[in-house]
């Protein structure tokens, strides 16, 4: 998405006046380098983890899994291609480059934030309505295809009129919109509506309505043994897709500001503090793709094991038994295993003994001294 409207507006007003200094080239780079690594590495161990480890393969993690996919994807691909061209001003890579180059950021960015919604959705049916049937994972995956394709639908006219163009002394790509300043400016309208303002509001309904009832009342149809377990464990899922979310939008929030403002007032894009106002934008937006991995890893004790399971090799990392459990353990019908955990009690003595050999309660049961997740 970033390079949609850059084609348009900052490289046709980019002159010899915008060239940057050595040094704040470099810090810029490092900047936009930063982003590319920890997004692209971090997606790829959030997809790992959720692929190589049955228990991970649940809804919400089909669609964490595409979000990942989207995020790692757009990293790779647009981050240093974006800066480059916002710092030089000159295209290097050719027009079916260029074409791929405005028209995949907007089908990454819809495919993130639809997966996000469609998780907020997901949560909502789970605790609003728990005795309804859940998506099964045939029906997930039908619903993360339709995604992509209503994605591509969107993002279809960019890749349509986006071309190359010789200059004396450069190149430039850029959307050739036939209409060029109604048409970039209603265009970007659709996508802020479209692939911000509209999930925005659909997820905050849907968290607002969750979180009045997992934090405000009982959870309706739910009388188990494991009620309290459970409640914390819906209450963790819930806090951590709030704060991807909120990430998400206060990253692209400057973003979609930037483009309204420079296109209602046309004058501002000849300003030479310009580029550094994009550039700061333009990392805002992109370090949204990294986020994601640190958050997982901080909210979520899974994803926690997950990530220590893939740095096992650092010396200053350690996996526990625990932290194995967590990822290999199956799961128990409620009634069942309330019951067993509360067999494995009834002698103190062999409490310690039942929790690691018993497979049946390990993921259950926990020592007195691992905190209940």
């Amino acid at each position: 998405m970033a390079a949609s409207q850059s084609g348009s507006n900052l490289t046709r007003n980019l002159t010899n006046q915008f060239v940057q200094p050595p040094w704040r080239v470099a810090l810029w780079s490092v900047a936009y380098s930063s982003i590319l690594a920890v997004a692209v590495f971090g997606n790829l161990v959030v997809m790992w983890i959720i692929l190589a480890h049955k228990r991970m393969r649940t809804v919400t993690n089909y669609f964490l899994l595409n979000l990942a996919f989207s995020d790692a994807s757009m990293a790779a691909f647009n981050t240093l291609v974006n800066f480059v061209y916002a710092t030089h001003g000159e295209w290097y890579f050719g027009e079916a480059y260029c074409k791929f180059h405005n028209f995949f950021p907007v089908t990454a960015v819809f495919a993130s934030i639809y997966s996000m919604t469609a998780i907020a959705v997901d949560r909502y049916m789970a605790i609003i309505h728990p005795l309804k049937p859940r998506l099964s994972a045939t029906a997930t995956k039908v619903v993360i295809a339709c995604i992509w394709c209503l994605a591509v639908v969107l993002a279809f006219p960019l890749c349509f009129y986006s071309t190359t163009r010789t200059l004396p002394r450069r190149t430039i790509c850029y959307v050739a919109w036939p209409r060029p300043a109604e048409d970039s400016f209603m265009y970007h309208i659709i996508v802020t509506v479209l692939v911000y303002l509209l999930p925005l509001v659909v997820m905050g309904i849907t968290y607002t309505i969750v979180g009045v009832t997992l934090w405000g009342s009982e959870i309706p149809g739910d009388s188990s043994d494991n009620y309290h377990g459970q409640l914390r464990a819906k209450r963790k899922v819930v806090k951590m897709m709030i704060v991807v979310v909120v990430t998400f939008a206060l990253c692209w929030l400057p973003y979609h500001v930037y483009f309204i403002v420079t296109g209602l007032n046309k004058r501002l894009n000849r300003l030479k503090s310009i580029q550094q106002v994009y550039l700061a934008v333009l990392w805002l937006a992109m370090s949204s793709t990294m986020y994601n991995p640190i958050i997982y890893c901080c909210l979520n004790g899974r994803f926690r094991a997950g990530f220590k399971r893939a740095f096992r090799w650092c010396p200053f990392i350690h996996v526990s038994s625990y932290d194995e459990l967590e990822l290999r353990a199956t799961r128990l019908n409620p009634r069942n295993q309330s019951s067993m955990c509360t067999l494995s009690r009834i002698d103190t003595s062999m409490t310690h003994l039942s929790l690691y050999t018993s497979p049946d309660c390990r993921h259950t049961c926990l020592t007195p001294s691992e905190p209940n997740k």
